[in-house]
């Protein structure tokens, strides 16, 4: 599909660009592409610029590997008659009526309202907005109210926002931009915490929240960097719908969606510079029910979905690598050394790169200590506390994952809180979310959700 002319995509920030420029290291899922000399020749300082055939047929390769994201300046603006703002609410006057402060009155917005106990709270904060509400007579869950507002839009394009968080008409239509790419169907912000909270959790949240996708954009796509957006504040393309959300699922359904579109050729974004802020739970015991509650979206998701939704995706090598380690035996170090060198050399074979087969090796050897350490920390934690009662080699396996882990990923995230406690919150963070994807198992009668899988070719 067309790009507009003046379209400007830049190559991602985690993209490396090798051999003068021919080889391209990147994308969603990593992958490496070459560049013929005329295709080099069309690339400056990282940019491509739609001009004429060649570039756009250039960028909408690009664009549609994750090898580069759109300049969203360089996209024509949308306008405030485009868009309807959906707002699925129960329950929750104060937080509607400060989101509906934040769009100003700038969108038409319609509030639906999930039979909420005070109807008439949630009638009186609409209308002193200007605002349009549909009641509905039963609690149907968000995904079935999204759809009761995404059918009574008229616009081109819907965007969803809950009602505990607070979005500008600005940022609304910065995120409706991306829509001048005839492909992208759904592009959300990032999602950080509202200011003022300091209790430990809240600090640790505001740097770790499960709706928080980092810092850095992305084209979102299952088993690549980004695999999901949250539906918290989520534009969407309203022809590329269908029926909407999965009515069905009372968690997870964003997910869902996005793997749909993803699986219907559509293209879905992240887009990390813009921000929306929500209020997130930060008690103990709701803030720890809110993390397995999520969890518990695991089972359905792979009824639906497959290995998509597995804990780890590992190749036969990767798997060797990991028991290898597990074992803790004379054998392991042997075992290890002769798995990355064969990956060295079959990857090398391929590339005719030494140095960036090395390259690519040590980060899929990096990558397969963080899924063995994320299925004995969070997806088989309860596997894991009983083993490491009974065996001193499940014992250390557990502990120099725990400490490794947490010191990794404190190193990385920017959080206001000491390492300790830090610590303990990842732990609590994992532990929740592993005892909701049991829970889920439990009641699916189903094991799809914690068994690993051989990774797809493409």
């Amino acid at each position: 599909m067309t790009l507009p002319p003046g379209t400007v995509v830049r190559l991602a920030p985690d993209v490396r660009v090798r051999a003068g420029g021919a080889v391209l290291v990147g994308g969603s899922p990593t992958r490496v592409t070459r560049l013929s000399a005329r295709a080099r020749s069309l690339v400056h300082d990282g940019e491509v610029m739609v001009g004429c055939d060649e570039s756009a047929a250039l960028a909408r390769t690009l664009l549609d590997a994750g090898t580069v994201l759109p300049v969203r300046d360089s996209l024509p603006s949308p306008t405030v008659d485009q868009v309807t703002v959906v707002v699925p609410v129960k329950d929750r006057e104060a937080g509607l009526d400060r989101l509906l402060v934040g769009l100003g009155g700038a969108f038409e917005v319609v509030v639906v309202d999930d039979c909420s106990g005070d109807a008439d709270g949630i009638a009186g904060v609409v209308v002193r907005h200007g605002a349009r509400v549909i009641r509905l007579d039963r609690n149907v869950g968000p995904a079935a109210a999204r759809n009761a507002g995404l059918r009574a839009a008229t616009t081109p394009y819907v965007v969803f926002a809950d009602s505990d968080v607070v979005i500008d008409a600005t940022t609304v239509l910065e995120l409706v931009r991306h829509f001048a790419d005839p492909r992208v169907a759904a592009v959300a912000p990032r999602i950080r915490a509202l200011p003022g909270e300091r209790s430990w959790l809240g600090r640790y949240e505001a740097a770790r929240s499960s709706l928080d996708l980092g810092a850095r954009s992305a084209l979102v796509r299952p088993l690549s960097r980004v695999g999901w957006l949250p539906s918290a504040v989520l534009a969407v393309r309203r022809d590329a719908l269908d029926a909407g959300f999965d009515t069905r699922l009372r968690v997870a359904e964003d997910v869902d969606l996005v793997w749909r579109l993803d699986a219907a050729g559509w293209l879905v974004r992240y887009d990390a510079a813009l921000t929306a802020h929500h209020e997130h739970l930060v008690t103990p015991a709701s803030w720890i029910a809110r993390k397995a509650y999520y969890g518990t979206g695991a089972t359905p998701l792979a009824a639906r979905h497959g290995g998509l939704v597995a804990p780890a995706v590992l190749s036969p090598s990767a798997a060797v690598v990991a028991v290898a380690a597990l074992a803790q035996r004379r054998w392991s170090v042997p075992v290890l050394v002769t798995a990355w060198l064969t990956g060295f050399v079959r990857l090398n074979r391929r590339l005719r790169s030494p140095a960036l087969a090395a390259e690519l090796t040590a980060e899929g050897a990096r990558a397969t200590g963080a899924q063995t350490s994320g299925l004995l920390l969070r997806h088989w934690w309860p596997a894991a506390l009983l083993g490491a009662v009974v065996s001193r080699r499940v014992r250390r396996a557990v502990v120099v994952a725990g400490v490794l882990d947490a010191a990794i990923e404190y190193r990385r995230t920017e959080v206001d809180l000491d390492p300790v406690r830090f610590a303990a919150a990842r732990r609590l963070d994992d532990v929740a979310y592993g005892s909701g994807v049991w829970i889920s198992a439990v009641r699916g009668r189903s094991l799809r959700a914690l068994v690993p899988v051989l990774p797809r070719r493409r």
